[in-house]
């Protein structure tokens, strides 16, 4: 029987998606729910698993386009693994087959322990050197590309002064690697060059000290863990400070739409996340709502989603404000570009220890720079610069702005 793979749809506006690369071989044996290919659109990468088990053929070629619906590949699934092994061994004799990792083929070649690697045989050929002459280092005796580039084909005895000073220097081997852009890098990086374009971005910076964070989490970290099951973050103080501004400097919350300005009267707030295809932008819905316990526990769940490559276009959809942390690969400051249509980003960068004037005496502190992107043709440098200084006032005094205690007297941070 012949099972028709068809190309899934990653969205609903997303009509057409590029196979990126096939994880399998044509006239491979794929087994049930083996990961078979890679599928790329605007906005997220596909993973498409086999559906039986049988021989595969593959349709869709690999850096093209292919229209949702279509057949990606067939599987034949009136052929057994056992046919399959006794024909590829028949065909070919020299090499063998080793199963592994849920029946994948491995082909080792085990008649020529001397066997160069393609990288190598292009340098033996540039450098004239025989294939007997080294002896290889990698796995199973193979030639490497530093086998060949250490090698010293002169015979010691051959060496005299005329030949050493009339010998040319061997040229340094060099190589590129050329790839081509996925859709979803494509698509990004339209997007950003739009924004550079189409908007007047400006980037005001400040500091904040965040001695009283560092406090409150060491007291609550522990308890907070143990009552909500999630780590108590820097995110979620930023968050809760961000929406505070927000309902100060209102225009922060806005975008433009052609002629007309719109305000948001709720904070969708997108965090940017990185995972193995890029950075992901997923959003934390209704954000105004929920406490440090549901900011937490919502930005663990799209973390693990992007990390799983299991985050779908919704959850990137729809936000009105971004927020993002540069701190966590070392940057000390940048100018974050605008997540467009929104008009506003704000930058987190690493915490260093710095001598700060605190009651006219130098003190040491745990310093954090920020920035704030913005769209000038709405949002005034007044409110830009009043928003920043908003955010650092709630970070500076957490427990008098983000932490007031309830009428059952619980701080703020411990809340369901």
């Amino acid at each position: 029987m012949i099972i028709k793979v068809k190309t899934p749809s990653p969205g609903e506006s997303i009509t057409e998606v590029e196979v990126t690369s096939w994880l399998v071989k044509d006239g491979d044996y794929v087994s049930k729910n083996q990961l078979i290919a890679e599928l790329d659109s605007d906005k997220a990468t596909l993973e498409v698993s086999a559906e039986e088990n049988g021989i595969i053929t593959l349709i869709g070629k690999k850096g093209k386009k292919i229209k949702v619906g279509d057949t990606l590949c067939t599987i034949d699934t009136s052929k057994k693994r056992e046919t399959y092994d006794k024909k590829y061994q028949k065909l070919y004799p020299e090499k063998k087959i080793d199963k592994i990792n849920k029946n994948k083929k491995k082909e080792i070649i085990s008649d020529n322990k001397n066997w160069p690697s393609p990288a190598s045989k292009k340098i033996l050929k540039e450098k004239n050197i025989p294939i007997e002459s080294i002896k290889g280092t990698g796995k199973n005796g193979r030639i490497t590309k530093k086998d060949c580039i250490e090698t010293n084909t002169t015979n010691d005895d051959d060496i005299n002064y005329h030949s050493f000073i009339e010998k040319k220097p061997t040229p340094m081997y060099r190589s590129t690697r050329v790839t081509t852009l996925s859709s979803l890098r494509r698509k990004l990086s339209e997007r950003l060059v739009s924004v550079k374009n189409k908007t007047a971005m400006l980037t005001t910076f400040n500091e904040v000290n965040m001695q009283e964070v560092f406090l409150i989490r060491k007291k609550y970290k522990s308890i907070f863990k143990e009552k909500h099951g999630v780590n108590l973050g820097f995110m979620s103080f930023f968050t809760i400070s961000c929406i505070r501004g927000i309902h100060i400097y209102p225009d922060i919350n806005a975008i433009i739409n052609g002629e007309k300005k719109i305000n948001f009267e709720y904070c969708d707030i997108s965090i940017a996340i990185s995972g193995p295809k890029g950075l992901m932008v997923p959003v934390i819905r209704n954000a105004e709502h929920l406490s440090f316990r549901g900011i937490e526990q919502e930005i663990s769940r799209l973390s693990t989603r992007v990390r799983n490559g299991k985050i779908s276009i919704d959850e990137m959809e729809g936000g009105t404000f971004t927020i993002t942390n540069g701190g966590i690969f070392g940057s000390m400051l940048s100018t974050p570009i605008i997540n467009p249509p929104q008009s506003a980003i704000l930058g987190m960068h690493q915490i260093v220890d710095r001598p700060v004037v605190i009651n006219k005496s130098i003190e040491i502190r745990p310093i954090m720079y920020l920035s704030l992107s913005y769209d000038h043709r709405i949002i005034d440098g007044k409110e830009a610069v009043g928003f920043l200084v908003s955010v650092k006032e709630s970070i500076e005094n957490p427990i008098k702005f983000l932490m007031e205690k309830n009428e059952k007297n619980i701080p703020k941070i411990l809340e369901l």
